[in-house]
């Protein structure tokens, strides 16, 4: 009786163990997602910003040059991402967002308010549905 209570035991145990592996590895497929997101959402905002400052603000026409080459990069890293691109650029939608965020903090220096927080915390949210919720469902 207790030789079947241990081996019952060591095998709750090893399930657990996969479990945790399992989850450790989805947890930093996700952490890697949302970074070459952040990535590919910086890259774009450059591409953007300094054709602007030329612009609006009358700065030097060579900020185009970098602007060119910071939205190559921007079309490579969307290549780099690992599912269907609609499915992609959706959920790259919410990371664009949260890093428009922290550029108009970091740059524009306007404080983000506690809506806007809010706001990019649902948009964020929903990053995560989209990448993953159908591999998510599989646990519940």
């Amino acid at each position: 009786m207790i030789n079947l209570f241990t081996v019952l035991l060591q095998d709750v145990q090893m399930n657990i163990d996969l479990f945790l592996i399992s989850l450790q590895k989805k947890i930093m497929e996700i952490l890697k997602t949302l970074g070459l997101f952040a990535a590919t959402a910086i890259a774009e905002i450059i591409g953007c910003y300094l054709p602007y400052l030329w612009l609006k603000e009358g700065k030097s026409f060579w900020l185009l040059l970098p602007a060119a080459i910071s939205l190559g990069v921007f079309v490579w890293l969307l290549t780099l991402h690992p599912q269907a691109a609609g499915r992609v650029y959706a959920a790259y939608g919410g990371v664009y967002i949260f890093m428009a965020l922290m550029w108009l903090w970091a740059v524009d220096a306007v404080r983000p308010t506690t809506t806007d927080w809010i706001g990019v915390s649902i948009c964020l949210i929903g990053v995560i549905v989209i990448m993953y919720g159908r591999q998510f469902v599989r646990y519940i």
